[in-house]
């Protein structure tokens, strides 16, 4: 069983920065694809970013293409969100998610993002 812990989360005005942090427990975290989700107020919980079990490989909406930035590092257990230039569009609760089998299964609780205009 795998347990996800976000942290990073906050206030931050647009055009600012925040670097989201997901540490993994409980796993073997290099057999697992990562990713970060986010829901706003009122919608579903859509996908952000992914990143394959070794980094080599990761992908974006194409929201957030070129602001954000997804890595990992597999020896200390953790998976990154970096956002830069962002905008009160990107206010959300971010997770971090893990698969098994090729499907999300691992949620983490999430971690609040507001961005002020």
């Amino acid at each position: 069983q795998v347990q996800l812990v976000e942290s990073g989360g906050g206030l931050v005005q647009a055009g600012g920065s925040l670097r989201l942090s997901c540490a993994a427990s409980g796993g073997t975290f290099t057999r697992n694809d990562m990713g970060w989700f986010r829901q706003a107020p009122g919608k579903e919980r859509a996908f952000v970013a992914g990143i394959n079990w070794s980094g080599s490989s990761t992908s974006y909406v194409n929201s957030v293409k070129g602001r954000f930035t997804i890595s990992r590092d597999n020896a200390k257990n953790t998976v990154y969100l970096q956002m830069n230039s962002l905008k009160p569009e990107d206010t959300a609760v971010y997770y971090c998610a893990a698969t098994l089998s090729g499907s999300y299964v691992y949620w983490g609780q999430g971690t609040q993002v507001t961005v002020s205009s």
